[in-house]
């Protein structure tokens, strides 16, 4: 028995080991500033914990297209290198996050997750209309 969704199956591993580093990240900067709870009001802590929400909050939506345009049998080989330079944009804008020589990764990580976002977004609608 084959896998029924493989690209999907990968994108949900990936989205968990970067869900996963960005949490770890946050705790980091939790006890470096020694906030438990709550933030620093728009300081560092903050500027990871918006990195971890922003990645839950368009992950999911991309998940869910890829999902959908797998199971419609219209994703290979292509959506398989569509989510891997998402991941890697969303791994930019993690870093890009903490600013510094690396704060170039925010707007490199923000430009792939829209275009991908809408790329996959355009994709579907074309599949329901039967173009694709």
């Amino acid at each position: 028995m084959g896998v029924i969704l493989p690209v999907t199956l990968t994108a949900a591993a990936a989205a968990a080991i970067i869900n996963l580093w960005l949490s770890i990240r946050v705790g980091q900067m939790r006890m470096a500033t020694k906030i438990s709870v709550g933030d620093d009001d728009g300081g560092p802590l903050t500027a990871r914990m918006r990195a971890q929400l922003n990645f839950v909050e368009n992950t999911a939506f991309v998940l869910v297209l890829v999902a959908g345009i797998e199971l419609a049998g219209r994703g290979n080989p292509w959506l398989a290198w569509v989510v891997a330079i998402y991941m890697l944009g969303r791994v930019a804008h993690g870093f890009g996050m903490d600013g510094g020589t690396l704060g170039k990764g925010r707007s490199i990580g923000t430009i792939v997750t829209m275009l991908t976002q809408l790329g996959l977004a355009a994709v579907a609608v074309v599949i329901v209309l039967g173009v694709m």
